[in-house]
C-alpha cells in the first residue's frame, strides 16, 4: 500500500483555513491535525503499520517509540533527516495504533526479545538489510536488543535512555525508595487491579505518565489525543500488562525466545557506534548513569549527552537535539 506524507483534507474543507507545517504533519489554524496514512506490511507475527518518508534510495533509519506513545513522537525528528537525504521508517509497535497480530489466537506478549525481533522482521519485510535505529523506552530497548544481537544489520544507534536491556531470567533486586516510587505503574500492572484499571482508564493513566515523566513539557490536549487513539488498539492492554509482568518473572515469555532472553540476561555489549541521550528531568529514569557505565556497555560510544530542560519524551521535547545526534552519528559511522 502506498502512502503520502502530506495527507490533505478535502479542498472544500480547507478553503477557509490557514495551514502550515508542524513537526512534519499538516495542521490548520483551529488545531485540527491530519496525520499521514500508515503503510501496512506483514511479518511472521504481525501486520505492522508504519510511516515511510524520504527518498527510497536514502540510507534507512528506523525510529521506535516507547510506552505510552506512538509514531507522533518523531514528528519533529523526521524532517531534518529526510532533508539530509535519509529514509525514515517509523513503525507502530505491537499493541499500538493499526499494528495487529496476524494470528487471532496468539498470546499477546511483548517481552524485550519479541520487540527486538519485530524490528528485524520489519526490516526483512521491507528488504532493508542494513540500517540505523533510534529509540526510547520500549523502542530504545528494542533498538538495543537488535544492535546487540544483529550488529551485521544495525550500522549505528541513538539510544535515548542509554542501555536498557534487562535480565529477565533472575529476579530483580529492589532499588532505592525514590526509584521504586517512580515505578509505581509497573507494580500496579503486576496486579489484576492494575490490569482492570488500565483497561478502564488507559487514557487517564497514560496522560498522568506523560505529565510526571516530562514535568516541564506543556503539551496540549490535541497533542495527547492524537497519540492516545493508538492506545485504543484491542491488544494494547494485554501487551502492556505482559511486558511489565514478564520483566519481573510474573508472566511466561514466548518459548521461541527462551535462549534469546538468556543471552540478553548476560547484558551483551553493543559493538556498533552509539550516541546516548538522557533527559536531565526524566521523571521515571530519574538519574542518568555514570559515564563509565555507558563506556562499559558500548564499545564504540561516539557521544553522550544529558539534555537540560528535557524529561522522558526527549524526541518530542527537544527534537532538534535528537535529529542532530542522528546526523552526527551517521557521519561518524560512514
Amino acid at each position: 500500500m502506498s502512502y503520502s506524507r502530506r495527507a490533505f483534507l478535502k479542498a472544500s474543507a480547507l478553503a477557509a483555513t490557514v495551514s502550515g507545517d508542524l513537526g512534519g504533519a499538516r495542521y490548520v489554524q483551529a488545531q485540527t491535525f491530519v496525520d499521514p496514512v500508515a503503510t501496512l506490511v506483514q511479518t511472521p507475527a504481525l501486520t505492522i503499520a508504519f510511516e515511510d518518508n524520504g527518498a527510497r534510495q536514502g540510507f534507512p533509519i528506523f525510529l521506535l517509540h516507547g510506552f505510552p506513545d506512538d509514531v507522533r513522537a518523531w514528528d519533529g525528528v523526521v524532517p531534518p533527516l529526510v532533508k539530509a537525504g535519509y529514509r525514515t521508517i517509523v513503525p507502530y509497535l505491537r499493541g499500538y495504533g493499526p499494528t495487529r497480530f496476524r494470528d487471532a489466537t496468539a498470546p499477546r506478549m511483548a517481552e524485550q526479545a519479541a520487540i527486538g525481533q519485530d524490528l528485524i522482521d520489519l526490516a526483512d519485510a521491507l528488504d532493508v538489510h542494513r540500517f540505523a535505529v533510534v529509540g526510547y523506552d520500549w523502542g530504545g530497548r528494542a533498538a538495543g536488543v537488535a544492535a546487540a544481537l544483529h550488529p551485521n544489520r544495525v550500522r549505528a544507534a541513538v539510544l535515548i535512555g542509554g542501555y536498557t536491556i534487562q535480565n529477565t531470567v533472575a529476579a530483580p533486586l529492589p532499588a532505592d525508595a525514590e526509584t521504586e516510587r517512580a515505578l509505581w505503574y509497573q507494580w500496579y500492572f503486576n496486579t489484576e487491579r492494575g490490569r482492570a484499571g488500565l483497561e478502564a482508564n488507559r487514557r487517564g493513566i497514560c496522560r498522568l505518565l506523560w505529565e510526571t515523566w516530562s514535568p516541564g513539557w506543556n503539551f496540549s490536549d490535541e497533542t495527547f489525543n492524537r497519540t492516545a487513539a493508538s492506545f485504543d488498539n484491542p491488544d494494547f492492554v494485554a501487551v502492556v500488562i505482559h511486558s511489565y509482568r514478564h520483566r519481573y518473572a510474573n508472566a511466561a515469555g514466548e518459548p521461541r525466545f527462551v535462549a534469546v532472553e538468556q543471552e540478553l540476561a548476560r547484558h551483551p555489549k553493543i559493538q556498533i557506534p552509539v550516541i546516548t541521550l538522557y533527559g536531565a528531568n526524566d521523571g521515571v529514569a530519574r538519574t542518568p548513569p555514570d559515564p563509565s557505565i555507558d563506556r562499559g556497555y558500548f564499545s564504540s560510544l561516539v557521544d553522550r549527552n544529558i539534555v537540560a530542560g528535557a524529561g522522558h519524551f526527549l524526541s518530542r521535547e527537544k527534537p532538534d537535539i535528537v535529529s542532530a545526534a542522528v546526523l552526527k552519528l551517521l557521519e561518524a559511522a560512514r
